[in-house]
């Protein structure tokens, strides 16, 4: 197998480098040949962007020693200072480096007129370009109206404004208002401009900008032959000196249609007018570059202004119909869009109406529906009151009848009762007798119910006691052998049943009664006594005997009772 080597590869060598294009709206990155001019780079720049009006515009740079420069379209990008080693990307700036007369007329593309728009409230805002706080306002308004369209209450928010830089600081430090009361002014203003497209805003923004005093004035610090520090200002309609403390009002003017030739020898520049009469103006300026800067935007300002006066080029005419068709065009389609607007808001607020109209019905039905509803139910109701006033009625009907008839009983019964009623008062005469009676009966054996009551609970607690000191007496005193001599022991099952048959037998032999009696209630207490009051209360209440002559009950209280138990302890004790 043979290897084969691969083919030789030159190096490939560095025939490019890396620039950035930055617009106020936009950047660009280019990789630009090596050998390119400004001329190819500007050209890139205005096939990107779409732009035809390019005698405007220049791309603004920082060369490698730190000056503001405008590239030169005629030279290599190369070869004028930029210093690509030290950045990845060179950038530049595309801004417009001359301004127009009026630019309503001269402005014909819509990007052209972008452009300027956002460079010249950049200048506003930066305070680069002086504007009085009335104007400021109003262009705000403009620049709201470019941004956000029209105002609309029902979805505007307060504070939207305020988070945009709309006035320049200048302005809001001379007066003590708030964002929001800034805002507010702003607003009004910005309501009026309703139906304005983004382009209209801008147009009018400019209209306003090219009237203030440093609108398209280039700045250059001079002096004169008596070390008079000046300004020199380079406009579209010529050159303007100021003096060092006022930019606004110019001290002299030379315009372009006066100056005969400009030219400048290192720092020395000369101004020569058309009329050689008149003197030529002489100034220094502080670097030989500044000069050259100077001239540059002469020469540019100065062609244009002639160019302006001259009849336009194939190219603007072309232009500028184009620009008309197209403004025409979206005039068509902005009245097309404008009435379908209307047709849009009109179908709205008939469809609001209607849905009114629907909720009114809707509101109006479930109205009429509650009425039938309550009607339903009245009748219902009217009718189960009928059944019930029918049946009341018969009711009725029935007891009078019934009425009638015990009317004719107690006719019939009222001549007997008549006969009866002097019987009746005498016998109730005498229930009420024996009813008082009775009552006075019945209140007594209340009161003695309760006594008895409070007499059986002393007993208990009185017989509580007598046991307790009982069975503390005997538990001192008694022995077995004494225990053993007690009469009638052997009936009990303990010493204790003994003792209480003991206490029995001499109670009853005290009240008169037989052995037999005896043993027969000894046993009886000695079942129901069982050293609990319960028992004992048990067993008085049954010695109650029977006759005819009423109730006889033998003593049995606590107090006999307790007589019993003391003899029986001093039985014991002997």
């Amino acid at each position: 197998m043979k290897y084969r080597m691969p083919p030789f590869r030159r190096k490939k060598s560095q025939k490019s480098f890396p620039v950035k294009v930055c617009t106020l709206d936009a950047e660009l990155e280019f990789d630009l040949e090596w050998h390119a001019t400004g001329r190819d780079l500007f050209d890139l720049v205005c096939r990107t962007i779409g732009l035809r009006e390019t005698w405007y515009f220049g791309l603004q740079y920082m060369d490698s020693k730190g000056f503001i420069s405008w590239l030169k379209l005629d030279k290599k990008v190369q070869d004028q200072g930029i210093n690509p080693n030290n950045q990845p990307a060179t950038p530049f700036m595309f801004l417009g480096k001359l301004y127009p007369e009026d630019v309503a007329e001269e402005l014909v593309q819509e990007v052209t007129q972008h452009l300027f728009f956002l460079q010249v409230k950049q200048a506003i805002l930066s305070m680069d370009i002086y504007c009085p706080p009335e104007a400021s306002v109003l262009l705000a308004s403009y620049a709201v109206q470019a941004k956000y369209g029209d105002h609309d209450e029902l979805t505007y928010k307060p504070g939207t404004l305020s988070k945009d830089n709309l006035l320049p600081q200048r302005v809001i430090d001379q007066y003590q208002m708030t964002q929001e009361m800034w805002e507010e002014r702003i607003k009004v203003w910005y309501a009026d401009h309703r139906g304005m497209s983004r382009d209209e805003a801008e147009m009018e923004y400019l209209k306003i900008a090219q009237d203030l005093d440093m609108y398209g004035v280039n700045y250059f610090p001079i002096t004169n032959k008596k070390d008079t520090e000046l300004w020199l200002g380079v406009t579209a309609l010529g050159l303007n000196i100021y003096e060092k403390e006022n930019k606004l009002t110019p001290k002299t003017t030379f315009t372009w249609s006066e100056i005969r030739h400009i030219s400048f020898d290192d720092k020395k520049f000369v101004i020569k007018p058309v009329d050689k009469s008149s003197p030529n103006f002489i100034f220094f300026s502080q670097k030989a570059r500044m000069n050259k800067l100077i001239l540059d935007l002469c020469i540019g300002n100065h062609d244009l202004f002639m160019r302006r006066r001259k009849p336009d080029t194939m190219e603007v005419q072309q232009m500028k119909a184009q620009a008309k068709e197209e403004k025409s065009r979206r005039q068509v389609e902005r009245n097309k869009l404008a009435r379908e607007k209307q047709l849009r808001e009109a179908a709205e607020r008939e469809k609001a109406v209607m849905e009114q109209k629907l909720l009114q019905y809707q509101e109006e039905m479930r109205v009429a529906n509650e009425a039938l509803r309550r009607s339903e139910q009245t009748a219902d109701l009217l009718a189960e009151k009928s059944r019930v006033a029918e049946e009341e009625a018969m009711l009725l009907s029935q007891k009078a009848a019934k009425a009638e008839q015990e009317i004719n009983r107690i006719r019939l019964t009222a001549m007997k009762t008549e006969e009866e009623k002097v019987h009746l008062e005498r016998k109730t005469q005498e229930a009420e007798r024996l009813t008082a009676r009775l009552v006075d009966e019945s209140e007594r054996r209340a009161a003695e119910a309760d006594r008895l009551k409070d007499e059986l609970l002393k007993a208990r607690i009185a017989e509580k006691q007598a046991k307790e000191k009982l069975l503390q007496f005997l538990s001192r005193t008694a022995s077995p052998t004494s225990l053993q001599s007690v009469p009638h022991a052997t009936h009990s099952p303990t010493p204790l049943g003994g003792l209480f048959g003991e206490k029995q037998t001499f109670a009853e032999s005290a009240a008169g009664t037989s052995v037999r009696d005896r043993s027969s209630q000894s046993g009886r207490e000695a079942e129901s006594d069982g050293c609990s009051p319960s028992g004992t209360v048990t067993s008085w209440r049954k010695q109650i005997f029977h006759s005819t002559q009423g109730e006889v009950g033998i003593d049995q209280s606590p107090s006999s009772f307790l007589r019993g138990a003391i003899r029986v302890a001093q039985y014991a004790k002997n």
